[in-house]
């Protein structure tokens, strides 16, 4: 069986010992409430069926011992474990068994299966399972898992004991555009529903968009209410690199923890927390048992603040661990769960409190100080940890509509597919300091370039890295291997000004 920490599934070993001694039923390992329940739904299920429990001291054992389980859904592997104490199994290799059982003997869903199943393919590729039969089509659904359904108790029974079972349902292939490098396999949709075509002017930060999607590098817009900001945010997320196998599951693993229907579409993650969320409510927590929030819920996809120094002061500089680490630890009495935060961070801002101080057409109603305090709500490391900040100018109506979403999203798969030919196991935007050496070759000109603006703009060795990095998603979009000056001097441009 299996158990959730935090968000990732850890596997149970459910193991049982029938010894001579005063007839009992015990269950041991660290489980909670749920689990202990578990021996009044295990014998009323057996009796149902006529089943006599034999004169002997009868231990469960859920091993690791040192790991918290909880869930209904141990029921199952348990009394099957009872059941078939006296029986001479065939070896049928490594069985995931999930369900609750109803004290008539029914096998029922949790909420919970679907996600460790998920999160179980995700981590080990293949695996056979046992679950309820009201859900064996949906985790039929995900590659690599065969699917064994099961109704009642006796049908799972039944199912250990013939020889010859039947044929599992397998899970198929994703039905959706790939494009394979190698071994690596990417999906993508080629649906647009927001298009980059509605955007007229703003070439700008268009092309600071493009880069960001190809690199997943993180990006800050700036500029006057009505200039486009959102609308080039929101149609960010149809134009982001193929999503491989691994993306899929640990997005449909989220959205089932989250209560939603999985989806197995390659459409990653938007997640616009409001500005008036709490703390909690975006990067998890909870008074007893640690709860997923926004942070890791964007993994793999985009995190988009807008309004960004509305958010409470407390929240923006805790910010700066799942930006820099790309985890978040949730540390409560009874737990210390570690989630991945692997997203694209991109946020919006005005200029100003009242957002007219870059407007040609309206006055600024601030006062110098006004502004000041408005800036200062952003520390200087936060902005730091940003790769492409963008001045947005008003948008006019005779502005051109420029390139398209297909377009750009044709551009940024050839960037994706030039990054992973290179041997990158993360994109651009991820590379650590041994990757920016080796994948980010700067030709002679731009190293001279680069260390001229070390001294001019005073670069911390944080935004020397995300400099190279931007230079080098540039150079991939060109189709350029070496980081020549000119994608040097574009990745500078995009640096925000003290």
């Amino acid at each position: 069986c299996a158990t959730l920490e935090g968000v990732e599934a850890k596997r149970v070993a459910v193991e049982a010992s029938f010894a001579r001694g005063l007839p009992g039923f015990s269950i041991v390992g660290l489980a909670d409430d749920e689990i202990m329940e578990s021996r009044e739904r295990v014998k009323a299920a057996l009796l149902h069926y006529g089943f006599e429990f034999p004169p002997l001291k009868i231990l469960i054992n859920l091993s690791p011992a040192d790991l918290t389980k909880s869930g209904s859904f141990f029921d199952l592997p348990i009394a099957l474990l009872v059941a078939l104490y006296h029986d001479e199994i065939p070896d049928m290799g490594d069985f995931y068994v999930f369900g609750e059982l109803g004290l008539d003997g029914r096998v029922k869903a949790t909420s919970e299966i679907f996600a460790l199943i998920l999160s179980l393919a995700s981590q080990e590729g293949h695996l056979r399972v046992i679950v309820p039969s009201e859900i064996v089509q949906r985790v039929a659904m995900v590659p690599g898992v065969e699917a064994y359904g099961v109704a009642t108790l006796n049908d799972a029974i039944a199912l250990l004991r013939e020889h010859e079972r039947p044929a599992p349902i397998e899970g198929g292939g994703l039905a959706y555009l790939r494009v394979e490098v190698g071994e690596i396999q990417g999906y993508y949709l080629s649906e647009y529903p927001l298009d980059f075509a509605d955007v007229r002017g703003q070439e700008v930060a268009k092309r600071a968009a493009l880069i960001a999607a190809a690199g997943m590098h993180n990006l800050l817009l700036e500029g006057s209410p009505g200039c486009g900001k959102s609308m080039i945010i929101k149609r960010l997320r149809y134009i982001l690199p193929p999503m491989t196998l691994s993306d899929i599951l640990d997005k449909a693993r989220l959205q089932a923890l989250e209560g939603k229907e999985p989806t197995f579409e390659p459409l990653r993650p938007f997640r616009s927390p409001h500005h008036s969320s709490t703390r909690a409510s975006i990067f998890g927590g909870g008074s007893g048992r640690a709860r997923i929030g926004e942070v890791a819920l964007a993994h793999r996809g985009i995190l988009f603040f807008d309004e960004l120094p509305h958010y409470q002061k407390d929240v923006l500089e805790a910010l700066r661990e799942p930006l820099e680490d790309r985890r978040i630890t949730i540390s409560r009495v009874n737990s210390k769960v570690e989630y991945q935060t692997d997203f694209l961070f991109v946020a919006a801002m005005n200029p100003c409190p009242c957002g007219n101080l870059l407007s040609q057409s309206r006055a600024c109603r601030c006062l110098p100080s006004e502004i000041q305090r408005y800036k200062n709500r952003l520390s200087d490391p936060l902005l730091d940890r940003i790769d492409l900040y963008v001045q947005m100018n008003e948008s006019r109506l005779e502005d051109p509509a420029g390139d398209d979403s297909k377009s750009l999203h044709e551009r940024v798969i050839a960037a994706w597919m030039r990054q992973v030919e290179r041997g990158q196991t993360s994109l651009n935007g991820r590379l650590d300091e041994t990757g920016i050496e080796r994948f980010c070759p700067l030709s002679p000109e731009a190293q001279t370039l680069l260390a001229q603006a070390v001294t001019r703009f005073a670069l911390s060795a944080r935004a020397i890295a995300k400099v190279r990095r931007v230079a080098r998603t540039i150079a991939d979009l060109d189709g350029v291997q070496e980081i020549t000056k000119e994608h040097l001097m574009e990745a500078l441009s995009f640096r925000r000004r003290a």
